[in-house]
């Protein structure tokens, strides 16, 4: 329901996100102007190896206003710290995202990221026989409940006429399932990240599918509502938020200086991370919540009801927050007259 508070904080959003548009051209020609962000402290939630070092091979970390980072390894984590105070921006999956609708936690989504869904993979045994999705019938998968490798397995048990009880599904950490895949107690993985590739590097596992075609490749950002409500927090947040959008588009073009941050941080070898980057599904991108987002991430949560893993239908639409679309579609557009 609106309410004239509503309306007056829209207003006040609105007022700011325009004054942060115009500022962030004028910071571009070299003006100033725009609001006073020195007093506001961002707590953020950052994967190692993401965020942090991004914004600084992209020389976007020196900020109008400070960040307290927070290393949170885990999207279920992320989404806590939003609902304790503890966190102003977050990311993730859709699947922590489903999990916090369903728990009505406080918090927003209010962007997406757009990342490589080919590090989202099932692979068979390197001597296994199994040569598509279909030969799993009876098989040993190891997979991580409730997460992106849940979602995709169920969806590609589906396409082949099967179902989780079909298979001996086995629920393993990302560290576990390596463990058990490398020797021998798996016949398949479903997994997603560096896992999946350093099974197939070192473990000669055989790519059956990746998440492409199963996988929206939207990932949410996750914000505490008291930072999207107030004002200069809103304006901070926005500014951020186009630091990322920056970020992403320098490293899609200058992807060895992200990597060599990447590797200070991971200690991963370079190679690797280099050679995912060249067999990425897309470029790296951050966009607004059009339409579809909450349309997609909807199915996301009614699939895991029918699997069992939610109690009861979880409504993700009205945690969706649209209010700094505008911010978002200014900054993308600056980056397409610049490129």
């Amino acid at each position: 329901m609106t309410t004239p508070f509503s309306l007056a904080r829209r207003s006040a959003l609105g007022v700011l996100a325009g004054s942060l548009i115009a500022s962030t051209s004028r910071a571009e020609s070299g003006a100033g102007g725009g609001p006073d962000l020195g007093g506001v402290t961002l707590r953020v939630a950052y994967y190692k190896g993401g965020w942090r070092p991004l914004l600084q091979a992209a020389g976007e970390d020196k900020t109008p206003y400070k960040i307290e980072w927070k290393e949170l390894n885990n999207g279920v984590l992320h989404i806590e710290a939003l609902n304790g105070d503890a966190l102003d921006i977050g990311s993730g999956s859709e699947i922590p995202a489903m999990f916090a609708a369903r728990q009505k936690a406080k918090v927003r989504f209010i962007a997406v990221t757009h990342e490589d869904l080919n590090i989202q993979v099932t692979v068979a045994a390197r001597d296994a026989p199994i040569h598509s999705i279909a030969d799993l019938k009876g098989k040993r998968v190891g997979y991580v409940r409730a997460t992106t490798a849940h979602y995709f397995l169920a969806k590609q048990l589906e396409e082949a006429g099967l179902s989780f009880g079909d298979i001996e599904a086995i629920n393993l950490t990302p560290s576990d399932g390596y463990s058990a895949f490398a020797s021998g107690k798996l016949d398949a993985w479903a997994i997603y990240g560096y896992n999946g590739q350093l099974a197939i590097a070192k473990q000669g596992a055989r790519l059956l599918k990746t998440g492409v075609g199963y996988l929206s490749g939207n990932f949410p950002i996750y914000a505490n509502p008291k930072a999207v409500d107030d004002p200069l927090r809103h304006a901070a947040v926005a500014d951020f938020l186009l630091r990322i959008q920056r970020a992403y588009a320098f490293a899609n073009k200058n992807f060895p200086l992200y990597a060599a941050a990447q590797v200070a941080e991971t200690h991963l070898p370079l190679q690797d991370i280099l050679d995912q980057f060249a067999r990425r599904s897309d470029d790296f991108s951050l966009a607004g919540v059009t339409p579809d987002v909450p349309e997609t991430h909807q199915k996301v949560a009614d699939t895991f009801l029918k699997l069992g893993v939610l109690d009861a239908r979880a409504e993700v639409g009205q945690f969706w927050d649209t209010s700094f679309n505008e911010v978002i579609a200014a900054g993308a557009a600056r980056l397409a007259r610049s490129s």
